[in-house]
C-alpha cells in the first residue's frame, strides 16, 4: 500500500510539475510579446512595465482594487466549471453580473434592505443578486430541456438581453435612474444607503478588501467539495459523460442541468451584487464592465479545476488593474492592453492543450 501511495504521489507530482512550468512560460511568453508591441508603437517600455506595477502593487489600495476585481472573475469562474462537470457551457455571466446589479440595487434602495437589523442590509440585496442571476442562469436550462435550444446561444442571448435591460433600468426615471435635476445628470442610480455596503475587512478604505474575499473562498471550497466528493457531483459527472447511461440510473437529465445552469447563475449573480455593494455602490451604464467574459475565460482556463480559477481569476485581477493604469500614466492603448490580455488567453489555451495531450 505505501508503494502505491509513493507511485501515486510521483504521478502527481510528474503531472503538476510541467504543467505549472508551461502556465507560467505561458504568460512570461504573452508578456514578452506584449512587451515588444508596446515597444513597437513608440511608449517607453521602462514606463509602461513602472505604471504596470504602480497599478497592481504599487499601493495597498492597488492591491485591493486588483483582489476586488479578481472576486467577480473568480465567482463566474467558478459557475463554469460547475456547469461544465454536466457538459454545458455557460457563457452568460456578463448578463447575470448585470442582473444581479440591478437586484441588488433595486433592494438595497428601494427594498427597505437599510432599515433592517444588522447583518441584513447587505446580506439581503446580496440574496436578491443570486435568485436574479439564478433565475437568469436557469433559463437556458429550461430552454434547452423544453425545445432544445443550445445554452451557448441562449445564455449568450440573454447576457444582451440583460446589458440593455441594465441600460434602460438606469435611463428611466421609474426605474432606478436617481432623480433629474438638470440636463447634466448622469445617467445612474443613487448611491445605495452605506448600511447596505459591504464591511470591509480591516475597515481601512486605504485597502478597501471586503468580506467578500473570504465569501469567494469559502464558495471555492465549498464548489471544489462539491465537485469531487459529493453525490451531486457524480451525479452531474454522470450526465456530462453520458446523459442517457445517467438517465438510466435514475439521474435526471433535466433536473441536472437546470441546477448546473442555476448554480451558475447565482454565482454569476453574486458577482454582480459583490461589485455593487462592495466597490461601485450605484449602478450605471456598463456596470459590468467585461467581467463575465473575464470570468469565463478564466473558467475555461483552469480546466475544470476550482484552484485553477482562482489563479486565473487573480491573473486577470491584476492584469486588469495594471492596464488600467498603463494607459492612463504611459499612453499605453486600451486596445494594446486588450490585444497583451488576448495574448496571454491564447498562450495559456495552447499550454492547456499541450498539457492534455501530454497526459
Amino acid at each position: 500500500m505505501t508503494d502505491t501511495v509513493v507511485n501515486n504521489r510521483l504521478d502527481i507530482r510528474e503531472w503538476v510539475r510541467p504543467s505549472v512550468a508551461i502556465s507560467i512560460s505561458a504568460v512570461a511568453v504573452a508578456g514578452l510579446l506584449g512587451l515588444v508591441l508596446i515597444f513597437a508603437i513608440g511608449v517607453s517600455v521602462p514606463d509602461a512595465l513602472s505604471a504596470f506595477v504602480d497599478g497592481t502593487l504599487g499601493s495597498p489600495y492597488a492591491i485591493a482594487a486588483s483582489i476586488n476585481r479578481s472576486i467577480a472573475f473568480a465567482l463566474v469562474g467558478i459557475g463554469f466549471v460547475i456547469a461544465n462537470r454536466a457538459n454545458l457551457v455557460n457563457v452568460g455571466g456578463e448578463g447575470q453580473i448585470a442582473v444581479g446589479g440591478i437586484a441588488a440595487t433595486a433592494v438595497a434602495l428601494y427594498g427597505g434592505a437599510a432599515d433592517l437589523p444588522a447583518g441584513l442590509p447587505f446580506l439581503v440585496p446580496l440574496l436578491a443578486a443570486m435568485i436574479a442571476g439564478m433565475i437568469w442562469g436557469a433559463i437556458p436550462g429550461v430552454l434547452k430541456i423544453k425545445v432544445g435550444t443550445n445554452e451557448v446561444i441562449s445564455t449568450l442571448l440573454l447576457s444582451f438581453i440583460a446589458v440593455w435591460l441594465l441600460y434602460w433600468c438606469v435611463q428611466s426615471p421609474a426605474l432606478l435612474r436617481k432623480p433629474m435635476t438638470s440636463s447634466a445628470t448622469l445617467p445612474e442610480s443613487l448611491e445605495i444607503p452605506d448600511s447596505t455596503k459591504l464591511p470591509l475587512l480591516t475597515g481601512d478604505y486605504s485597502f478597501p478588501v471586503n468580506i467578500g474575499l473570504p465569501a469567494t473562498i469559502i464558495i471555492a471550497i465549498v464548489a471544489g467539495v462539491l465537485l469531487s466528493k459529493t453525490l451531486l457531483g457524480v451525479q452531474l459527472r454522470a450526465v456530462g459523460f453520458n446523459s442517457v447511461a445517467a438517465s438510466r440510473a435514475g439521474i435526471s437529465y433535466a433536473r441536472m442541468v437546470v441546477l448546473a445552469l442555476g448554480i451558475a447563475g447565482a454565482l454569476g449573480g453574486l458577482a454582480g451584487g459583490f461589485m455593487l455593494l462592495g466597490d461601485q455602490y450605484l449602478l450605471k451604464d456598463g456596470f459590468s464592465s467585461g467581467y463575465g467574459f473575464d470570468g469565463l475565460v478564466a473558467g475555461l482556463l483552469a480546466r475544470g479545476s476550482v484552484v485553477g480559477v482562482i489563479a486565473a481569476a487573480l491573473l486577470f485581477g491584476f492584469l486588469r488593474s495594471g492596464g488600467i493604469n498603463m494607459e492612463m500614466v504611459a499612453g499605453v492603448p486600451t486596445a494594446l492592453v486588450m490585444v497583451i490580455q488576448g495574448l496571454i488567453v491564447v498562450t495559456l489555451a495552447g499550454a492547456a492543450y499541450f498539457i492534455g495531450r501530454r497526459s
